[in-house]
């Protein structure tokens, strides 16, 4: 029986060497993956995503500093993640925005249903705000009462 947290900390791994393969093969074939940025059905599609994330900061790290472990599922831990904006980064509104050069820490939590070794199920939980921001994007309104 392989231990939950085994898969969860090998997750953490995967992501920090940028190994798109060894990061889905964690996953099972119809596992949900839901962030702020949407939802992920699917390993070909939560792999998609992990792509962006390394394409737009090829040095992503994350840093877990907590560990729920007095739980057995969800599998609980918050985290930081740290990056480079150097490569283009797809918008919520399907534009890519291109390299900024700043540099991005996020502070989240995620938390993994994990069966027979293979994670069902995977929320993230960030400010998607915070994330843009420090990439120098804005707030817009279309409402001329509030320009």
């Amino acid at each position: 029986m392989v231990d939950k947290w085994e898969t969860k900390r090998g997750l953490a791994d995967a992501l920090n060497d940028h190994d798109v393969h060894r990061l889905v093969d964690l996953f099972t074939e119809d596992a949900v993956f839901v962030s702020p940025v949407g939802l992920m059905e699917g390993r070909e599609q939560i792999g998609w995503f992990f792509e962006q994330f390394f394409q737009g900061f090829p040095d992503l790290h994350l840093a877990v500093w907590y560990e729920a472990t007095g739980t057995d599922n969800p599998l609980m831990v918050e985290w930081t993640v740290t990056g480079t904006h150097a490569g283009p980064f797809l918008l919520p509104d399907g534009r890519e925005l291109d390299a900024t050069g700043r540099r991005i820490t996020l502070r989240g939590s995620c938390a993994s249903f994990v069966e027979n070794g293979k994670i069902a199920t995977h929320r993230e939980y960030f400010d998607q705000l915070e994330l843009y921001t420090q990439l120098g994007l804005h707030l817009a309104s279309d409402n001329p009462a509030l320009a």
